[in-house]
């Protein structure tokens, strides 16, 4: 068996250290190069491409005109889903429902900026957005419901969900259940970079979307990358990421109960414990091999592979100070501050996605119930990018409205500005050519 990767930063060169920091996605160019003629196929031959994609990458049977998952088929889902599986997903798509509601802007404001000048934002929900459902290394009907809800809660009036079919061409029947339930309706069984270039260019079968978000692995990243020009991508959402910092107040076999959490998701998955403690760290290698024996092989080989790799283990630092330093350099998708004061620690921490705080916050309680969305920035961008959220799926535009006292002063200023800039027409807008026009 191979060892845990185990990280001295204490000893690390700058060259070690620097790639730490390195994720699934970091080189992309292998899988841009796959994926080009993967997404000019779908965009000269629409539904025939496609089809053919998702009978030989998705491995699924899929027949000609039933890309799209029916009324019938909807139904069928909720006979093929446990009544608890339900229930608990009704659960989650509340708790979501109310935290992404808080989230909601206003309409519309405007402030009075001067005497009679009004300023201000109005939102409207985005036209069309396409929501991305992984599904290679299993089923994820919560990437469902934190994408499809707030989608819903904004308004946006055509949503569609792409995610990989099942053998027998059938999408997973707990997503579909999670689709119906947040109030998505529109299902296209087709997955990795066809599905980014359908929703992109539209087939037969597909609309085209003005915006497509979700996670995915990095075939899907890189067809984002050469289709942005195209479509909006959103935020950045690779394979999955996390750091758990632990102090020396917490079980090493806590921290390392939850440092498999995100490890299971695929080889590709990113998963780091820091510790400043050699005690948490020696606690916790001691811990996982009686963890992994309570999980099932696929994951365990997942969560083995990652933490054996270069993209995961134990990081022993210095001090708590070191701790910080890494993570803000890392700025991982998911943090768990594992300590009995985490509000002691979480004013360190500037590059974040999400920070889950104390051991009754595991990374499991968000991505599924807590409300906050799990839909994260990956790959370091965190230091620019947030949760998916609301606004996401709203377009803002500025409001103005000038009455006819408060037009002089501000005309005036303006005159100048432009007229130092060397905009004639923009100083003729505000002159006296203006002032026969409307009266003044």
């Amino acid at each position: 068996m191979s060892e845990i990767s185990f990280h001295d930063l204490s000893s690390a060169s700058a060259e070690q250290r620097a790639s730490l920091l390195k994720r699934a996605e970091a080189d992309l160019s292998v899988f841009v190069e796959k994926v080009r003629p993967i997404l000019e196929a779908v965009r000269t031959e629409g539904d025939a491409a496609l089809l053919r994609f998702v009978r030989d990458l998705d491995k699924a049977d899929v027949a000609a005109g039933n890309l799209k998952v029916s009324e019938a088929e909807f139904d069928a889902a909720f006979g093929k889903v446990d009544k608890d599986v339900i229930d608990s997903i009704r659960f989650g798509i509340a708790n979501i429902r109310h935290f992404h509601e808080e989230q909601r802007p206003e309409t519309m404001w405007l402030k009075e900026v001067r005497p009679g000048a009004y300023a201000g934002d109005r939102y409207t929900p985005i036209g069309s957005v396409a929501l991305y459902v992984p599904r290679g290394k299993g089923a994820f009907p919560s990437v469902t419901m934190m994408t499809s809800v707030p989608a819903v809660i904004a308004g946006v009036p055509q949503i569609a969900i792409v995610t990989p079919p099942t053998a027998d061409g059938s999408v997973d029947a707990a997503t579909l259940v999670a689709a119906r339930l947040a109030g998505v309706e529109t299902v296209y069984k087709c997955g990795g970079a066809h599905a980014v270039a359908a929703v992109a260019y539209g087939t037969e079968t597909v609309k085209p979307a003005l915006k497509i978000v979700g996670p995915g692995s990095p075939w899907v990243v890189a067809a984002k990358s050469l289709l942005s020009s195209i479509i909006d991508t959103g935020l950045p959402a690779g394979p999955s990421e996390a750091i758990i910092l632990a102090d020396d107040s917490v079980d090493g076999g806590l921290a390392a109960l939850d440092l498999l959490i995100e490890a299971e998701h695929g080889p590709d998955s990113s998963a780091y414990l820091v510790t400043h403690s050699r005690k948490v760290a020696d606690a916790a290698l001691a811990a996982l091999p009686d963890h992994w024996s309570r999980m099932t092989e696929q994951r365990v080989e997942f969560s083995r592979a990652v933490l054996t790799g270069k993209r995961g283990g134990i990081v022993l630092t210095a001090s708590l100070e070191d701790s910080y330093r890494f993570i803000n350099d890392y700025a991982p998708e998911h943090l768990e501050i594992l300590s009995r004061e985490p509000f002691a620690h979480l004013g360190h921490i500037t590059e974040a996605a999400e920070i889950l705080m104390g051991p009754h916050t595991p990374v499991t309680l968000a991505n599924f119930v807590l409300g906050p969305n799990a839909v994260l920035p990956t790959s370091r961008w965190a230091r620019t990018y947030g949760p998916l959220s609301v606004t996401d799926f709203l377009k803002r535009s500025s409001v103005g409205y000038v009455t006819s006292a408060a037009y002089p002063e501000l005309a005036g200023h303006a005159r100048r500005l432009a007229r130092y800039e060397g905009f004639s027409s923009h100083e003729n807008a505000v002159s006296e050519i203006r002032d026969r026009y409307i009266g003044a």
